[in-house]
């Protein structure tokens, strides 16, 4: 972080940027939901051809529905449009097509934001990352359930669709009213949405279109955003000393990326920026980015974030995350 500038001098680096333009932002709405809207019927067209080329369509119909993602993303943050209303309507419609109830998900990730690299508030919204000494601390059967969580595979293939068909259908015992209605909100939405697709196209062909998308989306998405958080050099401390904005310059990635993946994935790889100012719409991130030196860190290469992959555990004396085989003395352990 640079030293030189205190929390003040960074808010008004920021302010500028953090202003929706209303027009801007439904032209985002347009050139996201209609081409995607078009290539979704293309899947079910080519499903009378071939498969192959339904899967091949699968691609680009994915990759507009993390970009919808995105725009909700934004929402959440109250980043997309001025009204409040305005946010928490769309931010509902786009969480139907991104199998995500906006409320609830809205207040796991304000908590992410809140303590992002904080060791003593982890477990909302967040990777589940154990420090190495938990990680010996910790019997048998949790050590292999973690190893499994963390497995890459796992983690990118299987659970992204766990998360997003099942786990986000039912709230977390013990959460308020507002948030079981978001919940139930949008069950009933995603049951609205695809119930007269299905008696439309046939509940088959609804299965073949839309497991290939959300397959590829929900793996693209947590993809996104174990990278934002989980790389070399990545920001952890103990909560007395925490500090809001070490957390989001060091402990939020800026993922490199081409200019073609950042349309799609909405500039959330200037993640740094996100973290410091969530105002920040997502078409004035690469901007504020350009503009300002002080936001010009390290950037997370895509060969850089294959080795993050393999990095599970924070290293709590040397200050790092390392892999399970760095660990000394864990083949002793049962």
């Amino acid at each position: 972080m640079n030293a030189e500038l205190d929390k003040t001098q960074w808010h008004q680096i920021v302010r500028p940027y953090a202003r929706p333009e209303s027009r801007r932002s439904t032209w985002q709405l347009i050139n996201t939901l209609v081409p995607y809207g078009v290539l979704w019927a293309a899947m079910v067209w080519s499903l009378s051809i071939s498969y192959w080329l339904t899967l091949a369509l699968a691609i680009p119909t994915a990759a507009m529905r993390v970009r919808a993602f995105v725009l909700f993303h934004d929402c959440c943050h109250g980043s997309f449009y001025r009204s409040r209303k305005a946010n928490s309507v769309i931010g509902g419609i786009l969480g139907v097509l991104g199998f995500t109830p906006f409320h609830y998900w809205r207040h796991d990730h304000l908590v992410h934001h809140a303590t992002a690299g904080n060791l003593d508030k982890r477990g909302t919204g967040d990777v589940p990352t154990w420090t190495v000494e938990e990680y010996r601390a910790a019997p048998w059967h949790k050590r292999a359930a973690y190893r499994i969580l963390r497995n890459p595979f796992f983690m990118f293939a299987i659970l992204p669709t766990l998360i997003f068909v099942l786990v986000r259908r039912f709230p977390t015992p013990g959460v308020d009213r507002n948030m079981v209605r978001s919940v139930i909100y949008n069950d009933l939405g995603l049951a609205a949405f695809y119930l007269p697709l299905g008696l439309l196209i046939g509940f088959k062909s609804l299965l073949l279109v839309e497991a290939p998308i959300v397959l590829l989306s929900a793996g693209a998405g947590v993809w996104l955003f174990y990278m934002q958080h989980q790389f070399e050099g990545v920001y952890w401390t103990r909560a007395a000393e925490w500090d809001y904005l070490k957390a989001g310059l060091e402990g939020s990635s800026y993922y490199r990326l081409p200019a073609l993946l950042n349309w799609i994935t909405g500039n959330i790889a200037f993640h740094h920026i996100h973290h410091v100012s969530p105002k920040i719409p997502n078409y004035n991130l690469a901007k504020c980015h350009r503009e300002n030196p002080a936001f010009q860190v390290k950037p997370l290469t895509f060969r850089g974030s294959l080795t993050s992959c393999w990095l599970h555990l924070w290293d709590e004396a040397n200050r790092q995350l390392v892999g399970f085989g760095q660990i000394r003395g864990e083949s002793r352990r049962p």
